[in-house]
């Protein structure tokens, strides 16, 4: 009978030492990073503040746009906000459809070669988008432009959207379409993952019962990913809202108006990109200050999304 031999408790009790420091440091260690992400909260907020105070509190005649600053600000603030609704509203369905067609529709070999692509087209630099938006996708709309505006001429709100259409083709619409591509592969992306996590039982279940894939997806999959999609989406939204280069490189400038297709309206991210590097002084302060405004609505942006979270958590038709 082969007998069993046990450690020194000296042994043990160093294993047991070693553990605990391993515990106390990785816990140390983790909460260290944490507190570290709220220093650079409060330090970048700080440094925006500090920096805009001067522009916030001059006189219009001290500013660069010869108007008050929340009046040159707030053109700003809608068309940023209007290129991204853009990009939401267009890269949201196509990016679930995408998203479920490589989870529960597409051969194994298909969705492997789909997701790749996708995360390739997630690897292309914002600057290669808004040359092909500015040289290529742009003047390929000018048709289409024309055509919205004749079909909306005489409509009560549609002839304000699609007005007079631009010669050239660097409009809002086309700056949102091109955001709708960049952030369409991030959506699809985490989408994607969850998916898939969707519990094996509850979908065969729902087939079970006689349901179609198009009923057990709306019944499981749906139900189980609505958080994750709401993340998503947030998250391709706080990307479309601080992109700088693409937009900068499609839009012609230009004072806002509700014309989608026109010449005109310009982004926080675009005029800042375009006139930081000479801008000194009070012009310097004022950029700054323009990027806070844009810091609130991404910060007040993503506050919502985990509102919206938070309140459907625990509740999940796949429960």
């Amino acid at each position: 009978m082969a007998q069993t031999t046990t450690p020194p408790p000296s042994l043990l009790g160093a294993g047991d030492a070693r553990g605990r420091f391993g515990d106390s440091f990785f816990r140390v260690l983790t909460l260290a990073a944490g507190v570290l992400i709220f220093v650079i909260l409060a330090l970048v907020s700080l440094y925006l503040i500090l920096e805009s105070l001067p522009a916030i509190g001059a006189s219009p005649e001290e500013l660069s746009a010869g108007v008050p600053f929340w009046q040159y600000v707030l053109p700003l603030a809608l068309g940023t906000l209007m290129a991204s609704a853009i990009a939401i509203l267009l890269s949201t369905p196509v990016s679930i459809a995408v998203a479920l067609f490589i989870s529960h529709y597409a051969p194994a070999r298909v969705s492997k070669t789909v997701g790749y692509v996708i995360d390739i087209l997630a690897a292309i630099p914002s600057v290669v988008f808004g040359a092909w938006g500015m040289t290529t996708l742009g003047p390929a709309l000018v048709p289409v432009y024309e055509w919205l505006s004749r079909a909306s001429a005489g409509v009560p709100g549609l002839s304000l959207v699609f007005g007079t259409p631009s010669t050239t083709g660097r409009t809002l619409l086309t700056a949102g379409i091109v955001l709708a591509i960049m952030i369409l592969p991030i959506i699809t992306s985490q989408c994607r993952e969850i998916f898939i996590q969707t519990p094996r039982l509850h979908e065969e279940a729902a087939l079970a019962l006689g349901s179609t894939k198009w009923d057990m997806i709306k019944a499981t999959v749906f139900p189980f990913a609505r958080n994750g999609i709401v993340s998503a989406v947030m998250l391709g939204l706080g990307r479309a809202l601080g992109e700088t280069m693409a937009v900068t490189l499609v839009l012609a400038p230009g004072a806002l108006t509700a014309n989608l297709i026109g010449v005109g309206n310009k982004t926080i991210p675009a005029e800042i990109a375009l006139n930081y590097p000479e801008a000194f002084g009070l012009r310097q302060s004022e950029l700054i200050a323009a990027g806070l405004i844009l810091f609130v609505i991404t910060l007040a942006v993503n506050m919502v999304a985990r509102w919206i979270v938070s309140r459907y958590a625990e509740f999940s038709g796949a429960n």
